[in-house]
């Protein structure tokens, strides 16, 4: 249960599946509270994804986005490893709940109070890149050299030049504002530098089974977890692939006439979900897969049954 201050765990988990257009006032404290942690600790920050995207095309927040995106890039602007968890509890210290995760590629952590997310994410740089969300390499070059710009009343960074940014991100459409963004985004993969991320070796396989909008299972139904794998389901409606972590997810799913992309999807390795349509939206669901519980093939098999 979400607690009256909107700062735990249970908020920041609702806040992924659940959207909640952002408040733009409280999105404006927020982000200027944040402000004032980083520069008192002396950490340059740059906005990103949809904050970067209202703040440099509409001089405003996204009407339909649902949390604040900022970022650092470890070995840029002064920025040290060892600087990162003091930046953390300097937060909680301010009365946000954080939630940290980190693997190869960032430090990250899931902020929450008063029922908004700031996402804050530490870059590792590989091969001269960074990666963002979905599956997308940023040239480490847009963050070496931080751009100023003005935004709510107060000076803010954006990588530079952003417009080069902007259109890596979400594709040379991006100054045409679009609730559904999510095909341009998946087109902008494909245009990324090749830098794939491998399974860990003796992973288990995280499994996924696909039913349709007559809740049976679907055979031979294409599935891409974009960037990393695309596979097709077997007689038994399955499809698997090794994940090398813990983390959120881009899918593709095709069958029939039917396409789905879900934006973003939590799974972990050796985990399996379901997957069903909802007839009355094609594209841009959250968490929208339905995690088995362990010994949990017993629910599976009940729910091909109808």
């Amino acid at each position: 249960m979400v607690s009256e201050s909107g700062a735990d765990e249970a908020a920041l988990f609702e806040s992924y599946g659940n959207i909640q257009h952002i408040d733009p006032e409280l999105a404006k404290q927020m982000l200027k509270e944040a402000k004032d942690i980083m520069d008192r600790l002396g950490v340059p920050f740059f906005l990103r994804q949809g904050t970067c995207l209202g703040a440099v095309r509409d001089q405003a927040f996204i009407p339909w986005d649902d949390d604040i995106d900022l970022g650092c890039v470890i070995g840029l602007n002064g920025l040290t490893e060892d600087m990162i968890e003091p930046i953390f509890n300097a937060f909680r210290d301010n009365g946000y709940f954080v939630s940290e995760e980190s693997n190869d590629r960032w430090i990250a952590a899931g902020m929450m109070k008063s029922s908004l997310r700031v996402d804050l994410t530490f870059f590792r740089i590989i091969n001269d890149c960074i990666f963002h969300f979905p599956y997308i390499w940023m040239p480490a070059r847009l963050f070496a050299s931080l751009k100023e710009i003005e935004f709510m009343g107060h000076g803010y960074f954006v990588p530079n030049p952003p417009e080069e940014y902007l259109e890596t991100k979400y594709g040379p459409d991006w100054v045409t504002p679009k609730v559904a963004f999510e095909k341009d985004v998946l087109a902008q993969v494909a245009n990324s530098p090749v830098a794939k991320i491998a399974p860990v070796p003796g992973q288990l396989m995280t499994k996924v089974r696909i039913f349709d909008q007559r809740d049976e299972l679907v055979r031979g139904a294409e599935v891409s977890i974009v960037g990393l794998a695309e596979a097709s389901t077997d007689d038994d409606g399955y499809v698997e692939f090794g994940l090398p972590y813990k983390d959120f997810y881009m899918l593709v799913i095709k069958f029939d006439d039917h396409e789905e992309i879900l934006y973003q999807e939590l799974l972990s390795p050796g985990a399996s979900y379901i997957y069903t349509p909802d007839p009355s939206i094609n594209n841009g669901r959250l968490m929208a897969l339905s995690e088995v519980p362990e010994n949990g093939e017993d629910v599976a098999a009940e729910h091909s049954l109808g």
